[in-house]
Order: C-alpha cells, then sequence, then structure tokens
C-alpha cells in the first residue's frame, strides 16, 4: 500500500513533466529531481515487499517491480537528456510513461 501511495504522488510530477515536454519546454530541474526520489523510494519499498516472505510467490507483484524498473532506467535515460539542457523526445516520453503506468496498474491489482 505504501508503495502505491509513492508512485501515485511521482506519477502526478510525471504529468507535469510530460506535460512540460509535450509543450516543447524544458521541465524544471527541481520537479524532476522529486520525481525520481519518489519513485526511488517507490521502487525500493516494492523490492522490499517482494523481498518479504512469499513475496517473490505473487507474480503481479514481481512483474509490477519488473515493469517499474523498466521504467526507472527510463527515466534515468530521460533525465541524462535533461541534464544535457534539452528537451526529451515525445517518444520516449511516452514509452516511458506507459510502461511505468502498467506497472503502476499491475501493483494495483495485487491490492484489489
Amino acid at each position: 500500500m505504501i508503495a502505491i501511495i509513492i508512485f501515485a504522488i511521482a506519477a502526478v510530477g510525471g504529468l507535469f513533466l510530460a506535460s512540460k515536454v509535450l509543450t516543447g519546454q524544458l521541465a524544471p530541474w527541481a520537479v524532476s529531481v522529486i520525481h525520481a526520489l519518489l519513485g526511488a523510494t517507490g521502487l525500493i519499498t516494492l523490492i522490499l515487499a517482494v523481498l518479504e516472505p512469499g513475496g517473490t510467490e505473487n507474480t503481479r507483484l514481481v512483474v509490477a517491480l519488473g515493469l517499474l524498473v523498466v521504467a526507472a532506467l527510463g527515466g534515468f535515460y530521460l533525465a541524462s537528456i535533461h541534464m544535457g539542457g534539452k528537451v526529451a523526445p515525445k517518444n520516449i516520453v511516452f514509452v516511458h510513461a506507459g510502461i511505468a503506468v502498467a506497472g503502476f496498474l499491475t501493483l494495483l491489482s495485487v491490492l484489489f
């Protein structure tokens, strides 16, 4: 449940960041950092849940973790573009967001 809340808050920041990219603007660095820190915190929380007894037996939990790790890797790539002072390609933003949403929905399916 904690991971879901953290990822939901991170998603709000992600929507803001995506809106900036889609309008061709460079996103504020502070929001990018907060988004990344929330995502990392959510991942750590989810890893801890998977490592609990029986955690690896829940296939959806493991799949959610895998998807969110892939989304995080995409986020690192987007951050590297941002650090270079460039606006990220829209298609990469859509792929990152799509994988993150799939991971989040998979995680939600574990709870509900």
